[in-house]
């Protein structure tokens, strides 16, 4: 019988051509994401008063901070292919609330970024990182 945590940290067994193509995946959507998380980060810890949308009534630090940890530090996550399905939860979420709830009344325009990043996310949740990968590190040793 598998390990639940052996179960967390299954890359798949992918062709390298596949564990290539995802390590490509998670380092460009990774990369792209953490450039909106760091502005965020600058703005949650900045001098400047918070100026950050409440899209479900949790606050506006509350909400930035919730934005922070999905598009920073998740993306970090990513990059590195560490816990890599749970690090896809905050920013699939994060990515709905942006396309159905902060851009809800926007042109479809407004919501096709983050509905294209959202489908990268469930792709990543679904695949995991491949075998270029600390998930794939931490698999491999775990007994």
């Amino acid at each position: 019988m598998t390990s639940p945590l052996k179960k967390l940290f299954n890359t798949g067994n992918y062709p390298n051509s596949v564990s290539s193509a995802l390590l490509i995946l998670r380092l460009a959507v990774g990369t792209l994401m953490l450039t909106h998380g760091y502005g965020k980060l600058v703005m949650l810890f900045g001098d400047a008063p918070i100026q950050f949308a409440d899209p479900i009534g949790l606050g506006v630090n509350v909400s930035l901070g919730l934005a922070v940890f999905a598009e920073f530090f998740c993306s970090i996550f990513l990059i590195f292919g560490l816990a890599t399905r749970f690090a896809t939860i905050p920013l699939i979420i994060t990515m709905l609330v942006a396309a159905f709830i902060v851009h809800l009344s926007d042109p479809f325009m407004r919501k096709e970024l983050p509905l294209l990043y959202t489908s990268i996310y469930i792709v990543l949740s679904i695949a995991g990182a491949g075998k270029y990968s600390i998930d794939h590190w931490i698999h491999k040793n775990l007994k």
